[in-house]
């Protein structure tokens, strides 16, 4: 990747990175009861790994450079 990201694309980053985050314990209790013990990834509805799965973002298309 670049050194430097562009703006467009690190909010899209940052948005699906904040859609995979895990259930608070506070939720999953709540919603399983104390006596189920039930990891907090099983309440995320998008699971998504940074290596495996990928977000098919593509680059803004740019304009083509005059050469003359």
């Amino acid at each position: 990747m670049n050194q430097k990201r562009r703006f467009q694309k690190k909010i899209k980053l940052a948005k699906a990175n904040q859609r995979t985050k895990w259930a608070p314990v506070w939720a999953v209790l709540k919603k399983f009861g104390k006596g189920k013990r039930v990891h907090p990834s099983a309440m995320t509805s998008q699971r998504r790994h940074w290596r495996r799965t990928k977000l098919k973002i593509k680059p803004r298309r740019m304009w083509k450079q005059h050469s003359g």
